[in-house]
């Protein structure tokens, strides 16, 4: 497994509240994890950092051994540790009212992805061919959207696209989404906050993937294209690449 990963604070923002990690060799699996916080400076970044640690400190526990459906479940289980961990934190003080962040996980063998979600940053697995969606956004946007309420056109401009239905942190409960797929060699599992993917749609994302062949100068390139289409949100980028690497961890 090859992974590069990178975050901007991009054009308008005064902080960054994305966060994300790499875990390259976790017990035979690759682990990434994407947060976006919401609530402010004084709570977003803190609400996206504590959702990076405690989801990773809990998933030190899997190992390769394990059957998908454990996989999963261990998936969940930390998410719903990391939601209940930020609540319990936003209730300590009214600067923290309404924290909260949205999340991807992915665990990953050479074979099988394993993906939990909860709010509007993404995961995608592109091939040679084409790129598809992995998760579904938790947002109104999207709710209308699968609704036939509004055509895709109309949601990628809509005033509103930014409301989540669903995030981590906001309630004393959540429910994650989790789910499996399978890849290929070759294959490329793009996760990403919402300032790469509100700005830049799915046929400029796949150009670039199937452009060149060095990881990092992908997610680079991802970047950059994002801040000059408008850049109006922090932007973070964390491609996996289905191939032999060298292992280690990056953060």
């Amino acid at each position: 497994m090859n992974i590069a990963n990178k975050t901007d604070i991009g054009r308008i923002r005064v902080v960054n509240e994305d966060r994300s990690i790499v875990q390259q060799d976790l017990n035979g699996f690759a682990l990434a994890i994407v947060a976006d916080g919401m609530g402010g400076h004084q709570a977003g970044d803190i609400a996206s950092q504590m959702a990076i640690e405690v989801i990773q400190e809990q998933l030190q526990a899997v190992h390769i051994a394990m059957t998908l459906d454990e996989c999963k479940a261990i998936v969940r289980e930390s998410i719903e540790k990391a939601n209940q961990t930020i609540f319990e934190f936003a209730s300590s003080g009214e600067q923290y009212h309404g924290m909260g962040t949205t999340v991807v996980v992915l665990l990953a063998t050479d074979e099988v992805l394993v993906i939990g979600h909860i709010g509007d940053s993404r995961a995608y697995l592109a091939t040679s061919e084409q790129m598809v969606q992995l998760t579904e956004d938790h947002s109104l946007v999207f709710e209308l959207l699968r609704s036939g309420q509004i055509t895709e056109e109309e949601a990628s401009q809509h005033p509103r696209r930014n409301v989540l239905t669903r995030a981590l942190g906001t309630d004393s409960k959540v429910e994650a989404e989790v789910g499996h797929f399978t890849w290929q060699p070759g294959d490329l599992v793009l996760m990403c906050s919402d300032g790469l993917s509100g700005q830049l749609d799915n046929m400029a994302i796949l150009n670039i993937l199937q452009t060149g062949s060095d990881l990092q100068w992908k997610v680079d390139l991802l970047v950059k294209e994002a801040l000059q289409a408008g850049g109006d949100d922090n932007i973070t980028v964390v491609l996996l690449a289905n191939e032999p690497s060298i292992r280690g961890d990056h953060s």
